[in-house]
């Protein structure tokens, strides 16, 4: 390993010993990094790396909220404000009980980059809550979705900080926030949140982005591999927002999805109609986080406690559910299973171990930065119509969309080539997102 890349991982590590989640996406990161490092000592000379792993900023805060009985709740509120070097900071927030600093500065690290492969002036950031929306009514919600932003909205602003939604934030929630933060800034400032709701900003196509973009994207892979992606067997996990654009997508152009799966098990499928595509709408719509529901509606095989990698057939497999779904038992039944593909959806849903095994055994693996970057690619695009006040059709932005994922798959193909890794998907991606980062970085000297 290049000594700078492992110095800084190391030091890393010593630093901050509890937040493996953190560490994890450093060390994936770094170690693609190594033939950059290689060609550029001048990198060293400035730190930056060093720079580069500490966020700009992290502000953790308190959050009030009462629930239908009155009662007071406390939670956990946590900004990272990662890094500005090529546009404001710009990524989700997430409202679940797992959420903690490690899991919000390992997502902010990740946009990041991922930021930087759309090629749009969108820097890494990320937030989020110990919330659990689940069980929780409609006025506990909007009552928390407020005293969250009473105490955000002072780090953020259109030309600052854009948060988005991720697990546990949709349209609803999105939408109460906003109001919040209108109220308390007395200005019409919609360009602050994106996945609005199309009656006060948000864009057509937003809601289906993350599973559209990650289709496009591994249909160029397949273009690449000289394949066709009609015909193709899909296992996906989750029933999310991300399963169900992916889903959608991928019926339309004729492959055929063969699981969706929940906390409490997966389902096994031959294909999906528009009606079980739409029901994964209730299903997340409800807050039961329960995929049982869907066997009982459609009579479809339910396979309780059980997750698809490994025991469905499959051509492809999709996470698209959290991080580190997949270890290395799973990877190792994937590689059993035949299964040639793996492309991610979720954040990080691979382990460390999981992933080396899986490139070590042929599998080709597409990583999530590359491959979930559709949704924050439209959320960018939902900021400059907010920006000059319009609004553009549904097909204006998917062709946008289809547009950014396939220059995503071509800066990658063309970091491979120039650092000869080969068609490595992982480290084109990291190499390619470090790039214009790394560019802007130095540019803007030691901050």
């Amino acid at each position: 390993m290049n000594s700078y890349v492992e110095k800084v991982i190391s030091e890393t590590k010593k630093k901050y010993p509890c937040q493996p989640e953190f560490l994890q996406t450093v060390e994936e990161v770094l170690t693609s990094l190594e033939p950059a490092f290689d060609k550029h000592p001048e990198y060293e000379a400035n730190a930056l790396l060093e720079r580069l792993v500490e966020p700009e900023r992290e502000i953790k805060f308190r959050v009030v909220w009462s629930d239908d009985q009155g009662k007071p709740h406390v939670n956990n509120g946590y900004r990272v404000q990662f890094n500005s070097a090529i546009g404001p900071y710009k990524g989700g927030l997430r409202f679940h009980p797992s959420v903690n600093l490690s899991i919000i500065k390992f997502l902010g690290f990740e946009q990041t980059f991922k930021n930087s492969l759309t090629g749009l002036p969108m820097g890494g950031g990320k937030g989020g809550a110990d919330f659990d929306p689940k069980g929780k009514s409609d006025g506990e919600i909007m009552r928390f979705c407020q005293a969250f932003m009473t105490e955000l909205y002072r780090h953020i602003g259109p030309k600052v900080d854009v948060p988005a939604g991720d697990l546990g934030v949709g349209g609803t929630e999105i939408g109460y926030m906003f109001g919040q933060y209108k109220r308390i800034r007395n200005a019409y400032e919609n360009g602050v949140l994106t996945g609005k709701g199309l009656s006060y900003g948000g864009s057509l196509i937003r809601p289906e982005a993350t599973g559209f973009g990650a289709v496009y994207f591994f249909n160029e892979v397949l273009k690449h591999e000289g394949k066709d992606i009609k015909g193709m067997r899909f296992a996906l996990s989750g029933f999310g927002n991300v399963a169900w654009g992916a889903a959608k997508k991928l019926t339309e152009l004729g492959a055929t999805v063969v699981s969706i799966s929940g906390p409490d098990g997966y389902v096994a499928l031959n294909g999906m109609t528009d009606e079980m595509i739409d029901f994964m709408l209730e299903m997340r719509a409800s807050r039961r986080d329960c995929c049982k529901d869907f066997s009982d509606k459609f009579g479809v095989p339910f396979f309780a406690g059980k997750k698809p990698w490994g025991n469905v057939d499959a051509d492809v497999y999709m996470p698209c559910a959290c991080q580190n779904e997949i270890t290395l038992p799973d990877a190792e039944a994937i590689v059993t299973k035949g299964v040639h593909y793996v492309n991610e959806v979720s954040n990080m849903p691979t382990t460390n171990e999981a992933m080396a095994y899986l490139r070590d055994h042929g599998v080709l693996l597409a990583p999530s930065k590359a491959v979930n970057a559709g949704g924050v690619s439209v959320s960018g695009l939902e900021m400059t119509q907010n920006s000059e006040r319009l609004s553009w059709t549904a097909e204006q932005v998917d062709d946008m969309l289809k547009s950014i994922m396939k220059g995503i798959h071509t800066s990658i193909v063309d970091a491979c080539n120039a650092y000869g890794v080969g068609y490595d998907l992982v480290a084109g991606a990291n190499l390619a997102g470090f790039k214009k980062v790394a560019e802007a970085m130095m540019a803007q000297g030691w901050v």
